[in-house]
């Protein structure tokens, strides 16, 4: 059994995992591409943020990778270590295991002269992991030498992959040009996408047969004559939520949008009412979105994190007192497998969300470059799009991103949500900070006590 095997084998048992064996090429060395970010990144850099330069660098990034076909891929994976491990974020990713390896079968071969077995085909090992277990499981592979990971599956919501990974020569992009011909170039500036999703505000539509009755994010946290809150607002916690926070940061370097969007609503100019010299950093003067982020930290909101259970809450509320929620799109299942009365919020002014893009990366320096981005391919449908790869991602609440591949399952097409791309530059520089003010703002809030 190789090295890479062995160590797929010892992670799998560690994490209550089944390893199947197909026999690869063995190998004990890795290959020319493992060496240290120190030693690479100046020069072999072509996605993320360059550390010597300070400069940004975009994707579609193509190479000679980015032009070889599947059958050109499946002929080089033959001749490299045929196991090809996967850290995945979505267990979908485990149900195209059989179908990945009937497409790509294990052969016998036996040789008469040499009377030896030897194995051909592609064996496919997925781990099922969250986020941060793919990123720390890489690195830790990085830093020993033993690179065991072939495709990572991860999403970035707040650029931090982006701008402090690549540099760490952990991760490397791929970019199949014919595929990515029918994706939006604006979602391949940070890397190649799997699916798009996002969170979405819930309503009850038997509380409200007419329609959504929000159509901007400033009538979310909306009060009565009386003073009290329009709507009982259910939503996990934002500051345990990197994508809200990154959507709250994206109100903030959207200002503009934000105060005009509160203007179009209300009829006048908004009234800044957040006080910026509580913070021992510099928070922008009368910024629209730092002002929607103090005045959502100071809603009354019920903390509940079970995606099932926020919509729930609203499929239990009445139009005598109403409720949203902020919850994962994918639980819009809940309305035809559970009945409950829920549908998305669509086109809500400034925007709706920020896509989120399921991402998928090659590990520097695997032993199956030609066999990882060939799965890669694979699980983005292939060349026409048909694969069998893409299918268990094709699901309510997951949006594909190429133009080819019709989508049969959302309610509402991608372009159709309101939904914008996000800028993980811009976001990245003023996370943290995002993150202080609402922990703080929140902490100050009488009706969360």
């Amino acid at each position: 059994m190789n090295m890479k095997k062995f160590s797929a084998l010892l992670l799998a048992l560690s994490m209550v995992l089944s390893l199947a064996a197909c026999g690869g090429k063995s190998t004990d060395q890795p290959s020319d591409d493992s060496q240290s970010g120190s030693e690479a990144a100046a020069s072999d850099l072509h996605l993320g943020y360059d550390l010597n330069t300070g400069e940004n660098y975009y994707g579609p990034y193509y190479d000679d990778w980015s032009e070889k076909t599947d059958d050109e891929l499946y002929e080089e994976a033959l001749t490299e270590d045929t196991t090809i491990n996967v850290y995945a974020t979505s267990s979908k990713m485990m149900k195209v295991e059989e179908s990945f390896e009937e497409t790509y079968p294990c052969l016998l071969y036996t040789s008469d002269a040499a009377d030896e077995e030897t194995y051909s085909g592609l064996d496919l090992v997925v781990f099922d992991l969250d986020n941060d277990e793919v990123l720390s499981k890489a690195k830790i592979e990085h830093d020993t030498g033993n690179i065991t990971a072939d495709v990572l599956q991860t999403k970035d919501v707040n650029g931090n992959v982006f701008h402090e990974w690549y540099n760490q020569d952990i991760l490397e992009p791929y970019f199949p040009k014919d595929i990515c011909s029918h994706i939006d170039e604006e979602n391949l500036k940070y890397g190649y996408p799997l699916y798009a999703s996002q969170s979405m505000w819930f309503y009850n539509t038997a509380a409200f047969p007419d329609g959504q009755p929000i159509h901007n994010w400033w009538e979310i946290i909306e009060k009565k004559d009386d003073g009290t809150q329009k709507y009982h607002l259910f939503t996990k916690e934002i500051g345990q939520e990197s994508a809200y926070l990154s959507l709250f940061a994206s109100f903030i370097n959207n200002a503009d949008e934000m105060a005009q969007s509160y203007k179009d609503t209300y009829g006048k100019d908004l009234e800044y009412t957040y006080d910026a010299s509580d913070f021992n950093f510099e928070v922008p003067e009368k910024n629209a979105g730092v002002e929607y982020l103090w005045r959502f930290s100071q809603a009354e909101m019920t903390f509940i994190g079970d995606g099932d259970e926020l919509v729930l809450a609203v499929h239990n509320s009445t139009a005598d007192e109403p409720a949203l929620c902020l919850a994962s799109a994918g639980k819009i299942g809940n309305r035809d497998e559970s009945g409950y009365n829920i549908a998305w919020c669509l086109n809500l002014e400034p925007y709706t969300a920020l896509l989120n893009l399921e991402s998928l990366f090659i590990a520097k320096g695997t032993n199956s470059p030609a066999g990882a981005r060939l799965f890669v391919r694979y699980i983005t449908g292939g060349a026409d799009g048909q694969s069998e790869g893409m299918k268990p991602f094709k699901k309510e609440g997951n949006w594909p991103v190429r133009d080819d591949v019709e989508d049969k399952k959302n309610p509402a097409k991608l372009s159709e949500l309101g939904a914008r791309a996000n800028d993980l530059s811009a976001i990245y520089y003023i996370y943290p900070d995002v993150q202080d003010m609402w922990t703080y703002w929140l902490s100050k809030n009488p009706k969360m006590k």
